[in-house]
């Protein structure tokens, strides 16, 4: 489990609080990529169970919203 603080991890806490205070001045487009943001590798959009072949360990992934198709070390564990 990754214990390093993301900005999905942000707008899952205060995100609706953000919203609700900004309410009149945040666009469709930024209201939309917030809640990709904070659905992104949540149980929501699904996942599967990856495991690594050199040592064995097996977790749950949830997929990916693909924005901007970063890395957050997702692709080590698909070698």
């Amino acid at each position: 489990m990754s214990t390093r603080l993301e900005v999905a991890d942000i707008f899952r806490r205060h995100g609706e609080a953000y919203r609700q205070a900004h309410d009149g001045h945040l666009g469709r487009v930024e209201r939309r990529v917030m809640s990709a943001i904070e659905l992104c590798r949540t149980a929501e959009l699904g996942g599967h169970v990856e495991g690594c072949r050199s040592c064995g360990a097996i977790r749950v992934a949830y997929n990916s919203c693909l924005m901007g198709r970063s890395s957050n070390g997702e692709s080590a564990w698909r070698r």
